[in-house]
C-alpha cells in the first residue's frame, strides 16, 4: 500500500498568485481541507505571521482537532521544499517542552505547474512514508482523515486565489 495520497486540480490563476497564498500563514486557515463550507478546520491560525521565504524555515500554527489529548494545541512546521513558483513542502512537528522539536515523519507537498499565464495545475500530495509504526498505531487509520480532505483544500486554495 502507498503511504502518499494526492489530488490535483486546476486554477484559474497565475502559479505566483498561488503560490503567494500558500507562503502566507495567515491564509492556511482558509485553505484548510478539514474545514467544509462556511465552517473551521484543523487549522486555526498562525502564531508566527512571517511569509515562508526558504528551506529550513519553521512557521507554527495553532490547531484544534476533537481528538487530540488536549483539543488545541500547536505545530511547529519545517519548509522541506522551497521553488517558488513552482514547489513548497512542509514537514508538521512539536515542541514536547524541552525546546527541541520533533517531527513526525508527514509531509504536505505542493507542486504547481502553469498550463498557460492565467492557468495552473495545483497538486497537493500528502505523504506518510517515514511515520514511525508506533506514531501509525496510534490511530484507527492512516492517514487519519478522508481522502476528500486533499480535495477540499484545493477546492478552497481556489476559492481564496480566485476571490
Amino acid at each position: 500500500m502507498s503511504a502518499t495520497i494526492s489530488a490535483s486540480t486546476t486554477i484559474k490563476a497565475p502559479a505566483e498568485a498561488i503560490f503567494a497564498a500558500l507562503v502566507d500563514p495567515e491564509k492556511h486557515a482558509a485553505i484548510d481541507g478539514g474545514a467544509r463550507t462556511g465552517g473551521v478546520g484543523w487549522v486555526r491560525g498562525p502564531l508566527d505571521r512571517q511569509p515562508l521565504t526558504a528551506s529550513g524555515q519553521i512557521f507554527r500554527m495553532a490547531m484544534y482537532h476533537a481528538n487530540h489529548p488536549n483539543g488545541n494545541y500547536e505545530t511547529a512546521n519545517r519548509v522541506q521544499v522551497f521553488d517558488p513558483p513552482h514547489a513548497i513542502s512542509w514537514e508538521p512537528g512539536y515542541d514536547p517542552g524541552d525546546g527541541n522539536l520533533r517531527f513526525g515523519g508527514w509531509i504536505w507537498r505542493y507542486g504547481l505547474a502553469p498550463l498557460s499565464p492565467s492557468e495552473t495545475e495545483v497538486r497537493l500530495s500528502y505523504d506518510w512514508s517515514a511515520v514511525p509504526e508506533d506514531v501509525r498505531q496510534r490511530f484507527q487509520q492512516w492517514p487519519p482523515f478522508s481522502p476528500d480532505h486533499l480535495d477540499n483544500s484545493l477546492t478552497r486554495l481556489a476559492q481564496l486565489v480566485v476571490a
